[in-house]
């Protein structure tokens, strides 16, 4: 009778003396015996390795074994050499198998699972302009263009690198763009409470600036260091959404502090654009003290 593999161990890739990649194989137990036994009897014939009564194999013994294990050579790639070692440890199923539907698959994704994400991605885009626009007004609008160089500029850093966009990658990418957002939200909120507090709109511009910036630098420093950790430690899944979200927050840190801010400074020289109410802020929401201080003297 055939050997079943039932006595043999796991089978792994090694490397002969002229660094050729070989899969290394030993039997244990009775198998071990009767495979010597076979070596002796069939030497420079072929053997024949089968899984569920499909050959996977068929190696020529060339030497007489003296233990139960040995390797299998050939035109090997290191590829190729682990995919027959997998196939070996698998081992035969102890049913039949009927097919009765099969699909396949892409590597990263299907395409119609690939289209269903961009729409949810841009149906998400498109709701957080809305809300950019509808509550912060003039700098709802420059977040919106500044999320869209985000965009384009992430993009291709992923395709400069390249990075395979997984299910996991595009779940870190929609995150990093929630960190945009997040960083935004924070100046523009700086931005109104120095408006309110009566200052000029110049002014509220970079106090803003610079009292949303610890926040800023400190959650997406967190973030990009945690993604770090995952990427080093993680599995191929993890590994990609680590990826794709420190990228993520990276971009998302210069677009915040950078491309937001330059959009800011060149919209207040516009004196169309200077009015409070423009930025989310009210004339009655200002503090009395300050409107007080800044209303011109009356005419003697």
């Amino acid at each position: 009778p055939p050997l079943t593999g039932e006595h043999l161990n796991p089978t792994d890739v090694r490397f002969d003396s002229s660094n050729q990649p070989v899969v290394h194989f030993e039997f244990t137990g009775a198998d071990a015996d009767r495979w010597i036994q076979i070596s002796k009897d069939f030497k420079g014939q072929q053997v024949q390795i089968s899984l569920d009564g499909k050959q996977i194999s068929a190696p020529v013994i060339q030497d007489i074994f003296t233990s139960g294990s040995g390797q299998i050579s050939g035109n090997f790639t290191v590829a190729s050499a682990k995919e027959l070692s997998s196939l070996i440890n698998s081992g035969a199923l102890p049913v039949s198998l009927t097919v009765i539907q099969s699909s396949r698959v892409e590597p990263t994704l299907g395409r119609q699972s690939v289209d269903r994400s961009l729409i949810a991605g841009a149906m998400g885009l498109l709701l957080v302009a809305f809300f950019m626009i509808a509550y912060y007004r003039v700098p709802g609008v420059l977040a919106v263009m500044a999320l869209l160089y985000y965009t384009t500029l992430t993009y291709a850093i992923f395709r400069l690198i390249p990075v395979t966009l997984t299910l996991a990658g595009i779940a870190g990418f929609i995150l990093s763009i929630g960190m945009a957002v997040d960083a935004n939200v924070l100046t523009f909120e700086r931005l109104k409470e120095e408006l309110r507090s009566g200052k000029s709109l110049r002014v509220a511009v970079e106090e803003g600036r610079k009292r949303a910036f610890p926040s800023i630098f400190y959650s997406n420093l967190a973030t990009v260091l945690t993604a770090g950790i995952l990427f080093e430690f993680g599995t191929g899944t993890v590994k990609g959404f680590a990826l794709t979200l420190g990228i993520g927050v990276a971009v998302s840190f210069f677009t915040a502090v950078v491309v937001t801010q330059m959009l800011l400074h060149g919209v207040i020289e516009f004196s169309q654009l200077r009015r409070r109410w423009l930025y989310g802020v009210e004339e009655r929401a200002i503090e009395a003290p300050e409107r007080h201080a800044t209303r011109p003297a009356p005419a003697l």
